[in-house]
């Protein structure tokens, strides 16, 4: 039998609660009303600034509504904060220059780290800052060589580009 309130959206196994609920409200929210969905998105983020499930949620939504400068801005936002919990640095450059350093495969957090620079890379393709994007991948490519992160998905279609 199904609960009164259903799941839209899986988040991960450990977000607290009202963060989920918030989340979940504006998931729904987004369908109908905007302004209401971005508010919900962005009163989780301040609930609970340190759930990087978050900011995942509010550059999807800005991405899928073509708000590419937003999705960039919580894209970023949300690879500090991972960062910041994993204990390495921020700046993906001085990450793969220290990469000896650094196990990106050790939990969640340093795969959210990943999945992001991937979302950075893929917005920043859309944007049109092709070398940029360009960059970002290269540098997740040498972080990730196992493409855990499937970033061999966003560098294809940034090489098909270039055959267009």
């Amino acid at each position: 039998m199904a609960g009164a309130f259903e799941e839209r959206v899986i988040f991960s196994p450990d977000i607290p609660a009202p963060v989920n609920a918030l989340l979940q409200a504006a998931v729904a929210a987004s369908r109908l009303d905007e302004a209401e969905a971005e508010r919900l998105f962005i009163e989780a983020r301040r609930l609970n600034c340190h759930c990087l499930d978050t900011y995942f949620a509010l550059y999807k939504f800005y991405f899928y509504r073509a708000r590419l400068a937003d999705a960039e801005q919580a894209a970023l936002a949300g690879l500090e904060e991972a960062a910041r919990q994993g204990r390495f640095p921020a700046d993906y450059k001085r990450l793969a220059r220290e990469k000896e350093k650094w196990n990106l495969y050790a939990n969640g957090i340093t795969h959210f780290y990943l999945y992001s620079l991937k979302a950075l890379a893929f917005i920043k393709l859309r944007s049109g800052q092709d070398t940029e994007a360009r960059v970002i991948l290269s540098v997740i490519s040498d972080l990730d060589p196992e493409d855990r992160s499937g970033v061999s998905v966003i560098s294809d279609l940034a090489s098909a580009l270039d055959q267009v």
